[in-house]
């Protein structure tokens, strides 16, 4: 339904102003702790703030922060925790505008949302287990799942390390999205006969102050023969799936080879990716490596998936592949008209291009399906224009006589 103005004239004078300022916070600041001199470091007098009824507009931030006009400050209304509201962004900041009445004003306010040290590495699994042949060669690739941390920066993961270092040493790999593949490799050939099982310790140590670890238990238990690994047919395999899509529908297929007989050359497929939602928005059949969608997927919230996928054969060698999944967006949403603020008086002398309302147009479209052309109806002495990017404000076009016109209702479409 479009939102309807109705506009009535009365003697209030108007104006639009714009100004931003940025503060930067750490997280979990206690309840009513200060976030900044807001008056201050926009330049207003506390009776503005009243006299204006200055309020915060925010589609989302607002009950993080609240103003208290008396004082002219920003104060945390509840406390934030930077993981909830940002999970894997390194960058966090809460943006909303102070808006103000009689003349109109709007301010940007953006806060930074700085990461402390309160989440500590952790595995999935706490324990692992691989079953490696005594004939496996030197330099064998056993791929470890990495470890978990939700905070960023030098408080994420920094380094991990592996005990003891006999038979096996780390090998790190950078991904590009920042996270590292973990990998076992073998550096001394096992024998079976001197021992059938190794224990091994992966420590995940981050940078924060004081520092926090988490670790897993690697079990190894030694096997006769296998000679060869499972290879993939290729290294990146790359797909295309249409946001909601249903359930059951085929992304792509993964396949490798082994060079073995028998149950050594059996392979079982596996999704690598560790904790997150990935995992429940894909599913791989283990025997023939097709991936098919578990749940429906929204461009608006995900664009990209990067996939890891094993293949391990029945003697414990293995190998990896990455998919990697691009989401075609298609016109499921409305654009939104948000009334950020609007007067419905306006006296009849009022001046050319006075504001009367403040709008917010929003759509979570991308690309043509989210571009947005914004009206009004026609014959009434208002104009409608775009002070930025989808913010609008409805101005006085001509001059008002109460006398011939009392009242407008303008629709916005």
């Amino acid at each position: 339904m479009n939102p309807r103005l109705l506009l009535f004239v009365c003697l209030l004078s108007l104006a639009s102003v714009r100004g931003q300022v940025s503060y930067s916070i750490p997280e979990e600041m206690p309840k009513g702790s200060l976030v900044g001199n807001i008056a201050q470091d926009l330049g207003l007098e506390m009776k503005r703030l009243i006299s204006g009824k200055a309020k915060i507009y925010s589609r989302s931030s607002g009950e993080y922060v609240e103003l208290n006009r008396e004082r002219g400050v920003l104060l945390v209304k509840e406390r934030i925790d930077r993981e909830a509201l940002c999970a894997e962004t390194a960058l966090c900041a809460l943006h909303f505008q102070i808006i103000l009445e009689n003349p109109m004003e709007h301010y940007t306010v953006n806060i930074q949302i700085t990461d402390i040290n309160d989440n500590a590495p952790a595995f999935e699994k706490t324990t692992v287990e691989f079953r490696i042949s005594e004939s496996a060669v030197i330099g064998s690739k056993f791929e470890l799942a990495a470890a978990e941390d939700l905070d960023v920066e030098n408080n994420g993961i920094q380094k991990y390390e592996l005990k003891p270092a006999n038979n096996f040493v780390l090998n790190l790999n950078n991904n590009p999205d920042g996270t590292k593949n973990v990998e076992m490799v073998l550096q001394k050939p096992l024998d079976r006969e001197k021992q059938e099982e190794i224990s091994l310790v992966l420590t995940a140590v981050d940078g924060g102050e004081p520092q926090m670890s988490g670790t897993m238990m690697i079990v190894v238990t030694v096997l006769d023969a296998n000679d060869n690994a499972p290879v993939f047919t290729q290294q990146t395999y790359k797909a295309t799936v249409t946001e909601n899509s249903p359930k059951g529908t085929i992304v792509a297929a993964v396949t490798a080879s082994d060079a073995d007989q028998g149950s050594n050359s059996r392979i079982t497929y596996s999704i690598k990716n560790r904790g997150g939602s990935l995992r429940h928005l894909f599913e791989i059949n283990k025997e023939n490596g097709k991936i098919v969608l578990n749940e429906n997927i929204d461009y608006e919230k995900s664009k990209s998936f990067q996939i890891s996928i094993g293949a391990t054969d029945d003697g414990g060698l293995t190998d990896s592949c990455k998919l990697i999944v691009d989401v075609l967006d298609v016109n499921d949403n409305k654009p939104e008209i948000n009334i950020m603020s609007k007067s419905n008086i306006i006296p009849e002398d009022a001046k050319l291009n006075t504001v009367v309302t403040m709008i917010h147009i929003e759509d979570l479209d991308s690309g043509d399906n989210g571009k947005v052309q914004c009206s009004i109806n026609e014959n009434v002495p208002f104009i409608l224009k775009s002070t930025r990017n989808n913010f609008y404000s409805l101005q006085t076009d001509s001059e008002l006589d109460r006398e011939t016109a009392s009242e407008y209702n303008i629709t916005v479409t």
